[in-house]
């Protein structure tokens, strides 16, 4: 059964040993991880589901990592020093596989070093739950459309469980907002982002899904993919859409958003 659902960035710079001085900036994201841990703790979840655009990504196929070790850090970032490391479930990924790989484009491997979109949730939601499972599910190269109808087919599992499931989608929204972005300003951007995080809050996700892959490139919106496995996943649920907070400072848009069952 689902028992939480969110969206959590995922920019190194939210852990203050990369963060540092910059971390200051971030104050309203931090502030709402927090707040967010406190809700996932209370939930009592047994397995965590982490819907990334990283990890290992198919040209045609969603991706489960099926470890039943993971062991994620910051190294690339010069910390030596903060590691997590994590159990997977091993009995979910099968029960989604024997159930999913016959209709839909999902495929497993097994590969026990995770990113900093795995990490960095992480760190702040499993901050008091060390013993959490977790089931690493990276997103393909496909529409939106297609995102959103895998989460569909990924409920059907979730909700005939017995066990506690927890999902996030771990993604930053636009890479474009302003001229501190890494990746170059794209005008426009903003109002896109804007857009698509009104149409989260008013639950309207056909507008969602209708959004277009040379639009989503060209405002640097691409992680949206994650996202809508997780829409996909509530879009049955009777759930309550909390914008915990959004900001911008370097240029990314940061978003964390809880949808409360």
């Amino acid at each position: 059964m689902l028992v939480f659902s969110a969206i959590t960035p995922h920019t190194p710079l939210l852990i203050p040993t990369v963060g540092k001085e910059h971390a200051a900036k971030l104050t309203a994201t931090i502030n709402a991880l927090k707040k967010l841990e406190s809700n996932f703790y209370a939930s009592f979840p047994e397995t965590l589901i982490i819907i990334s655009p990283h990890g290992t990504v198919n040209e045609q196929s969603f991706v489960i990592n099926f470890s039943p070790k993971y062991k994620s850090h910051l190294g690339e970032f010069g910390d030596l020093t903060n590691k997590i490391v994590s159990h997977g479930d091993n009995a979910l990924s099968y029960k989604i596989k024997e159930s999913l790989e016959t209709t839909e484009p999902l495929q497993l491997t097994t590969a026990p070093e995770l990113d900093y979109s795995f990490f960095v949730p992480l760190y702040y939601l499993a901050a008091h739950r060390p013993d959490i499972k977790i089931l690493p599910l990276s997103s393909a190269h496909a529409s939106l459309t297609e995102h959103f109808k895998f989460g569909q087919a990924l409920a059907e599992q979730i909700f005939a469980d017995t066990k506690r499931i927890a999902v996030i989608a771990s993604a930053e929204t636009s890479n474009k907002l302003s001229k501190d972005s890494p990746n170059g300003y794209a005008a426009g951007a903003k109002k896109f982002d804007q857009k698509f995080i009104d149409a989260l809050k008013q639950k309207n996700y056909p507008e969602v899904t209708a959004l277009g892959e040379k639009q989503l490139e060209k405002m640097g919106c691409l992680e949206y993919k994650a996202i809508a496995v997780l829409l996909g996943i509530i879009s049955e649920c009777n759930c309550r859409p909390q914008l915990l907070s959004y900001e911008y400072p370097f240029g990314v848009g940061h978003l964390t958003m809880e949808f409360e069952i």
